[in-house]
């Protein structure tokens, strides 16, 4: 009887500590909440764009201009995809270049590379984005081993 009390006040006391480290944590590394708040206020704006019809607007203004035909095939997805993408990459930056926030950036810069992609796939094809993806990672691992710090 006596052991079980000690192992729930154990049990209870390690509870505690695994709560106040997961809320240190966000305290050290806000940028990560900021991100993804600017995602969600970024997809909320490119879902209300097309909902009143700015985005239609837009890619029809730019479908005539050389260069820019692609624009026409976007849709408030892909614009959601690639600038969550997009996002993603900026908080990398931000992350490789403020000691602060300094951490491991591989799995955030592959979600990026993949958002990316798939915003890009209906508009530029697979068959193109595919291999900058694996290009774009290439670049990344080779800056990385670059980079590191010995």
């Amino acid at each position: 009887m006596r052991d079980e009390k000690f192992d729930e006040k154990d049990m209870e006391k390690r509870d505690e500590k695994d709560e106040k480290d997961s809320y240190e944590k966000w305290r050290r590394d806000p940028l990560s909440a900021v991100t993804w708040a600017v995602i969600l206020i970024w997809a909320g704006l490119a879902l209300l764009a097309e909902n009143v019809g700015i985005l239609g607007q837009f890619t029809r203004r730019f479908a005539d201009t050389p260069g820019l035909q692609f624009l026409e095939g976007l849709t408030a997805w892909s614009i959601i995809l690639i600038g969550a993408g997009l996002i993603l990459l900026i908080a990398i930056l931000v992350r490789m270049a403020v000691p602060a926030y300094r951490g491991p950036v591989t799995g955030t810069l592959f979600l990026a590379l993949l958002l990316i992609g798939l915003g890009l796939g209906n508009v530029l094809g697979w068959n193109i984005v595919w291999p900058l993806i694996l290009i774009g990672f290439g670049l990344s691992v080779l800056l990385r081993g670059l980079w590191r710090e010995r």
